[in-house]
């Protein structure tokens, strides 16, 4: 199947996607609707700044525990090591999966 969508709605697409694999990678149980996405967007062009907002407004309770810059820095390394593996071909359309529903595998659990 060839995808005929708008070139930047399948980047913002796959972007949305490898930000919600990251969390799950990362074990964070968030997942980024397109509507939290695109308000992100809106907010600033600054990818680091969005996280770091997103973290703050949302997440408040995670920065007790990490530093705010260190997990701006690892959201980012993760995403762009998974935009990497190509887990979303540019030539079909984007897979909606979200991430947060899966379950998960925690220590002690």
């Amino acid at each position: 199947m060839i995808n005929d969508l708008p070139l930047q709605y399948r980047h913002d697409e796959m972007e949305l996607n490898a930000y919600n694999a990251v969390f799950y990678e990362l074990g964070f149980r968030w997942h980024w609707d397109r509507d939290t996405y695109f308000g992100l967007l809106r907010r600033s062009t600054d990818a680091a700044e969005r996280i770091r907002h997103y973290l703050e407004t949302h997440q408040p309770h995670v920065l007790k525990a990490y530093d705010a810059a260190f997990l701006v820095e690892l959201i980012q390394q993760k995403k762009v090591e998974q935009r990497k593996r190509g887990d979303v071909s540019e030539t079909r359309a984007p897979s909606h999966f979200d991430w947060s529903q899966t379950l998960g595998r925690e220590l002690g659990a």
